[in-house]
């Protein structure tokens, strides 16, 4: 399969104003992004799609290769989508790398890379959660999947729902599992879930996976061992680099 990592890095944010250029260690983060993708073998290319100049700048000077999209975009999906219609080469596979994950193993990318075989439309990846904290937060989504990793939902509540059982006891009582935002697209699917409207689903969670589930899409699912740390606050900045010095 020919596959093209794609990191879509915009410029504004609500919540952290050009987070892709935050200073890590002396370099952006979106450089953190573009070093570990291009360390995945499976890649056989990776574009930084981005709305603004500075952050192409910060790519190119760091030697990669970045294009230019709209400032319109509603999510990475379809920013991904328009960096795609840019490229000349020909891929089979899009797997969109979150421009804000700057500690991404590349090993997370080479599990997602091994479920695409042509007939996967659309894949990401989930992993055990082992802190009840993790359970009932949020911000943290989490997934089930049928017997053949296909996902059935994702929720910001805790999925199942374990009757009669104290919430302290849910972890001992079944798996639970959190989804790791790294998505694959095979390119025709792309094209055809960024043409989309929003669902009802999606709307109610505010995830746009939801979306794709419910038009009818299937999204397999592969078990990753390894953490995320993604960058969403100035605050969410200071223990990555927290977690750089301690690791």
């Amino acid at each position: 399969m020919r596959i093209v990592g794609i990191i879509p890095a915009r410029f504004g944010s609500s919540r952290f104003p050009a987070k892709a250029l935050a200073d890590i260690n002396g370099k952006p983060m979106v450089q953190w992004v573009l070093e570990k993708a291009k360390a995945c073998s499976a890649l056989l290319d990776v574009v930084v799609a981005t709305d603004h100049p500075q952050i192409a700048e910060a790519v190119t000077k760091a030697g990669g290769r970045a294009c230019m999209t709209s400032d319109q975009h509603q999510s990475g999906t379809d920013r991904c989508q328009e960096a795609l219609t840019q490229l000349t080469d020909w891929y089979d596979y899009v797997i969109n790398i979150q421009g804000d994950e700057p500690f991404i193993n590349p090993e997370q990318i080479t599990t997602l890379a091994n479920l695409l075989n042509g007939q996967t439309e659309l894949a990401t990846l989930k992993k055990k959660i082992e802190d009840p904290a993790q359970l009932f937060n949020p911000n943290i989504v989490k997934v089930v999947s049928n017997q053949k990793g296909q996902a059935l939902y994702f929720s910001r509540s805790p999925v199942p729902h374990i009757r009669n059982t104290p919430e302290r006891e849910w972890l001992s009582k079944h798996s639970f599992y959190k989804h790791i935002g790294i998505y694959a697209y095979r390119a025709d699917i792309l094209s055809q879930i960024t043409q989309l409207q929003p669902s009802s689903l999606e709307k109610a969670e505010s995830l746009e996976q939801l979306r794709w589930l419910q038009a009818g899409y299937s999204i397999q699912i592969a078990e990753t061992r390894l953490e995320s740390i993604g960058i969403d606050t100035p605050e969410d900045l200071e223990r990555a680099l927290a977690y750089l010095k301690n690791d």
